[in-house]
């Protein structure tokens, strides 16, 4: 095992906030890359004694905690993706970037397209060139997703063929550092750092700001992580770099995180907590993006209809909208604040020839006033993504969703009479856990019903913060994998012809079904004990 040790820094020198200032990093012993000027007689054995030595020494005489308390209380400045002073234990000229080449590669989402950009603009103000050739690429980011375990696992596949290339890399070369950004690396944090010890940085999807530091660290011989997540972080003052100067079409995100807390889903604790950019940065980088000639905007956001401009006192003054009819919330009632209404309808107004679509709401947020917007602005597409994920009201409120199959069905109407020839899109999940034939059925039946013009269905993925059904049980086998199985009655061994539901401590004979890389699924047999259980399996 490696010694975690935590650096505390001075948000105050890089205008973080307080929490923002903590990182964690997994020290480990291994070459070690300094930019400090040496003499060419030095052996390459002395220079990285000498840079291991250096780097130890500014770190130990790094920030006190009483120093991190005095800065966190000093006055926050504005938040800007441009270095002013370095953390004590780096020196300005390891903070930039000197030319390195990055290589960036996304997966997962439109957000995930969004947060490349940002990631990419911070990184290039920091002085790094970005390449398309992975062969001639210093540093290697994945940004990725985390939503299903098949995309986790292409980043494993992912991580396995990048590990050849940099075994393979020139000793005349700089080390090529790896970097895991997003959701995932959030989800799994040290984890990834355990298992794949070729994977130099970690940053969860409010830290990008960091990643000039965090390279720095790499750049020592360490593993260096910051997967803090934000109550207020929005990136509102990072113009995103487009990846394709050719696009006609762009992404902006409005806002970030997820407060409904749906219980498949594992975005609330890789993304965080919701909040939005104030609907001033928002026209900002609109206005900016009509002026390059782009022909199309996609507003973003994790639950983008959703969103509340709190940034100002004034603001809280604002009148509520309501929610879609039917329709619930997971939390308390949120008041103030600019609605989603309001920036569709100045965002509309920036240049009427240039088409504007929202992605991804969620049902319950659909007001009129929403609606009549969409009907009356030519500029506003004409679609809405309407994420039904089940037909089966009893399956919708084992989601934890806030509606029911009826209410949903109602505001499906209510869209279509508000918007004529609306053109409507969903999700679904299959297979969610307590799913019955008949509730499967029932979804088929809405798929029909509703005659959406695209859906997309996907079969559900247990994840490690997602819930399991309350009617599930969950055992371990002798080879300690997680079972899960229905609770129902069956037979009793030792007492022919009694039914009998499992019971915590029992012992059950369980018949696999299907299974993922940490999990197995199944129905229960019969309760037994471990004599009988061994003569007959």
């Amino acid at each position: 095992m490696h010694p975690l040790q935590c650096v505390l820094q001075v948000q105050r020198s890089l205008g973080w906030g307080p929490l923002a200032s903590v990182s964690w990093l997994s020290l480990r012993m291994c070459r070690a890359h300094s930019s400090l000027s040496s003499t060419t007689c030095s052996s390459p054995e002395r220079q990285e004694d000498g840079a291991r030595k250096d780097f130890s020494s500014r770190l130990a005489a790094g920030p006190t905690f009483q120093h991190f308390l005095k800065s966190a209380s000093a006055p926050q400045e504005k938040l800007s993706s441009e270095v002013e002073d370095p953390p004590p234990y780096l020196t300005m000229d390891e903070l930039l970037g000197r030319q390195r080449k990055v290589y960036l590669e996304t997966y997962g989402c439109q957000m995930n397209v969004n947060d490349t950009e940002i990631a990419w603009s911070i990184l290039q103000k920091s002085g790094y060139l970005r390449t398309s050739n992975l062969q001639e690429a210093d540093v290697i980011l994945l940004v990725t997703c985390s939503i299903r375990e098949k995309a986790e696992q292409t980043i494993w596949n992912r991580l396995h063929q990048l590990k050849a290339l940099k075994t393979r890399r020139p000793r005349s070369r700089v080390p090529l550092r790896i970097g895991i950004l997003g959701c995932m690396a959030e989800r799994l944090k040290e984890e990834i750092l355990n298992r794949e010890k070729m994977v130099d940085v970690l940053a969860g999807p409010d830290a990008y700001r960091d990643l000039p530091r965090l390279l720095a660290v790499a750049e020592s011989g360490q593993q260096a992580a910051n997967v803090l997540l934000s109550l207020d972080e929005t990136y509102a003052d990072v113009m995103p770099v487009q990846t394709n100067p050719s696009a006609t079409s762009a992404f902006v995100s409005i806002m970030r995180g997820c407060d409904n807390m749906c219980s498949y889903c594992i975005v609330p604790f890789t993304r965080g907590r919701e909040r939005s950019r104030p609907v001033a940065s928002i026209l900002e980088e609109v206005k900016k993006l009509s002026e390059q000639g782009l022909k199309e905007v996609t507003l973003l956001g994790q639950n983008v209809n959703s969103f509340r401009d709190n940034s100002e006192v004034q603001f809280n003054n604002a009148v509520s909208t309501n929610l879609s009819r039917g329709f619930t919330t997971n939390y308390k009632a949120k008041q103030g604040g600019l609605r989603f209404a309001h920036l569709l309808d100045q965002v509309s107004r920036v240049d009427p020839e240039m088409r504007i679509r929202f992605t991804s709401p969620h049902p319950k947020d659909f007001p009129d006033e929403v609606l009549q917007l969409i009907h009356e602005r030519d500029n506003i597409c004409k679609q809405i993504h309407l994420p039904a994920q089940s037909g089966s009201s009893r399956v919708l409120e084992a989601m934890r969703r806030g509606y029911s199959r009826e209410a949903y069905v109602e505001l499906v109407h209510h869209i279509r009479e508000s918007i004529p020839g609306v053109s409507l899109s969903s999700d679904f999940i299959a297979g969610f856990c307590g799913e019955t034939e008949e509730d499967h059925v029932q979804t088929v039946s809405l798929l029909r019903e509703v005659q959406y013009n695209m859906g997309f269905l996907f079969a559900y993925s247990m994840r490690q913060l997602s819930k399991r059904s309350v009617t599930d049980l969950c055992g371990r086998n002798d080879g300690n994998l997680k079972v899960i199985f229905p609770d129902a009655e069956m037979e009793d061994v030792n007492n022919p012809g009694l039914r009998v539901r499992a019971q915590p401590g029992d012992y059950v004979l369980v018949k696999i079904t299907s299974a993922s890389s940490q999990t197995l699924r199944g129905h229960v047999l019969c309760r037994t004990t471990l004599k009988d259980s061994s003569e007959n399996c």
